[in-house]
């Protein structure tokens, strides 16, 4: 028997006036799973985060976490999981302790032996006011809040803002194992590189559209690879493009660069037919492929939208 989703988005849009912010997105997230949502600022992230929490209402479409509705079951799906917002506001005069105090006892209290773990994990200090808070120690009292009760789901909207290289990994290994003990991470970034640290699955959000979800292993494996070719005499270009698999190739002087996909044989037969006196290859990092996607989006809508227009960030 297939385990119930812990988070199932269905063809969900969000209309703001006349502007779309999310349009039929579609999805569905596994128990146990670290599922990274991907996307430029303005994307619909946020949205589709909110819609989740039935923080705005879906112009259609639904959600549901733990099987339960997020708007019908509002309250039981808020006692059950953890939140932190990207634009995390909290009480300025109150400490660290006394606002996760607050925050405990508005959920009906927590167990303080937890807190104590995790600001110790995270190296936090309660006891200054949070107008005193640098912005990387208010995410801390964030991410605190967010897991001080044990939920059975987090979901985390750009959560590793102002954290230092040292708190952001054993921030991540909590993730880790919150999602070997069957719990659910929800993870939001415009930043491919945080999401590929821990991810299991990954989606791709541009411009209100789900692009892709693809799982960690096998976008990795599929990556696109660069290619350097150095000859005994100078090479055209065009002796390489319309190759299958092959894209973006320059030459200067002697040396051919190149991007390719699948095999490398029809590029290495082209290379024969000169004198090649080296080759040498690497992957494309997966900030190449994150935008890769975007270009393929672009192209597929004939790129209606000036590309370098400010993004606009939706509520």
């Amino acid at each position: 028997m297939t385990a119930t989703p812990a988070i199932e988005v269905d063809h969900l849009t969000k209309k703001f006036g006349d502007f779309t912010a999310v349009e039929d997105v579609s999805f569905a997230i596994e128990p146990g799973e670290i599922f990274g949502f991907l996307g430029p600022n303005g994307a619909g992230k946020s949205t589709t985060i909110r819609s989740i929490l039935d923080l705005i209402r879906p112009t259609s479409g639904s959600c549901r976490v733990l099987g339960l509705d997020s708007r019908k079951d509002a309250v039981e799906v808020h006692r059950r999981i953890g939140f932190l917002p990207a634009d995390l506001a909290l009480y300025p005069n109150l400490t660290g302790k006394q606002t996760l105090e607050y925050l405990g006892n508005i959920r009906g209290g927590v167990d303080w032996a937890r807190v104590d773990e995790l600001t110790e994990r995270l190296s936090a200090d309660l006891s200054k006011k949070v107008s005193e808070y640098s912005s990387g120690n208010r995410q801390k009292i964030g991410i605190i809040q967010a897991f001080m009760h044990s939920p059975e789901v987090v979901i985390l909207d750009e959560p590793i803002t102002g954290l230092d290289p040292l708190v952001q990994v054993e921030f991540h290994g909590m993730l880790r194992e919150m999602a070997d003990a069957g719990g659910t991470v929800f993870l939001s970034s415009h930043t491919i590189s945080e999401v590929e640290r821990v991810a299991d699955r990954v989606a791709f959000i541009r411009r209100g559209h789900l692009i892709a979800v693809e799982k960690m292993a096998e976008l990795q494996d599929k990556a696109l690879r660069r290619i350097t070719l150095e000859f005994a005499e100078p090479v055209e270009a065009h002796h390489f493009e319309g190759l299958d698999g092959v894209r973006d190739v320059t030459a200067e002087g002697a040396t051919i660069s190149a991007q390719f996909e699948g095999s490398m044989a029809p590029l290495l037969k082209a290379a024969t037919d000169n004198d090649v006196l080296s080759v040498s290859s690497a992957s494309v990092d997966l900030d190449e492929i994150f935008l890769e996607f975007y270009r393929d989006e672009i192209k597929a809508a004939g790129d209606e939208v000036d590309d370098d227009a400010p993004a606009r960030e939706v509520a």
